[in-house]
């Protein structure tokens, strides 16, 4: 039986880009990003398709008792790039849903940052916004004057009651092409052309990482 290169869909080929390649890029992206990122639904759930077809083949493989010595260690090789792939996949879910319980209240008082989130990764926000809020009133809130028994900003509290991402947070961008002019808080206009890379507020470049024209180092 000779089947075993045909499992190999994650291999590079070429220089070309991979599902795989596009995925790490979001996880560092996601990672180095102090807000939360739209989510990469589709190319998520066609890695994980490929893991379970992958998988299944392995399997099959596996229990064929023809195959040679040499077939059966290509077979192992495919089965730990199946778990490398299953590493990125598990990190980069962790650090959506590390970002996801950080920011909770914030994200359920804009909507904007919901429609970058799954239908699952909302609901785990809502549910997680309802818990801490039961357990502050219960543990604080509730003893506190009526005035200040909330968690509003209303009127406004320093620090603020309401965790946002701190967008003025510095990080490392790697223009994969060449972008247009952005501009520094000085004003001063900053070139970035492809393979540059520059130490700068994320909010200068935020839109340039969303658009996938530079990502994060």
């Amino acid at each position: 039986m000779r089947a075993v290169p045909a499992i190999r869909a994650f291999a590079q080929d070429g220089g070309i880009e991979t599902p795989l390649d596009q995925l790490i890029r979001h996880w560092m992206n996601e990672r180095h990003a102090p807000d939360i990122l739209p989510a990469q639904e589709d190319l998520m759930n066609g890695i994980l398709d490929s893991i379970r077809r992958q998988s299944e083949i392995v399997h099959l493989l596996r229990g064929n008792t023809t195959m040679s010595e040499d077939e059966h260690i290509r077979i192992t090789l495919v089965q730990t790039e199946i778990e490398r792939v299953k590493f990125v996949v598990r990190a980069c879910v962790c650090t959506r849903i590390y970002k996801i319980e950080k920011y909770a209240r914030f994200i359920m008082t804009n909507a904007d940052v919901q429609t970058r989130l799954t239908a699952a990764e909302q609901a785990l926000a809502q549910r997680h916004a309802a818990l801490t809020d039961r357990h502050y009133y219960t543990s604080v809130l509730q003893s506190l004057p009526e005035k200040q028994a909330h968690l509003d900003d209303t009127p406004i509290f320093v620090p603020p009651m309401v965790t946002e991402p701190d967008k003025t947070r510095p990080v490392f961008v790697h223009a994969l092409q060449d972008c247009p002019p952005v501009h520094l808080p000085n004003g001063i206009p900053l070139e970035m052309e492809k393979d540059y890379i520059s130490l700068t507020q994320y909010s200068i470049v935020e839109h340039l990482v969303v658009r996938g024209e530079a990502e994060l180092v």
